[in-house]
């Protein structure tokens, strides 16, 4: 994967001080959910894009 394509999801979730579960709760996801998107094996549909960056409070 490129650097360009590489996302700063953990960085923006430990920033907030969020464990996988509570950013995954806000996004009615599960943890494994958002430590996949975390580790660029699945990427998130639109709708979980959007759900992710209102929880984090950031544009997607």
């Amino acid at each position: 994967m490129t650097q360009s394509l590489a996302n700063n999801l953990k960085t923006e979730r430990e920033r907030l001080g969020l464990t996988h579960a509570e950013l995954a709760e806000a996004c009615g996801v599960s943890h494994k959910t958002i430590n996949t998107v975390e580790n660029c094996v699945f990427i998130p549909s639109t709708v979980l894009a959007l759900k992710v960056a209102r929880a984090l409070n950031r544009p997607v």
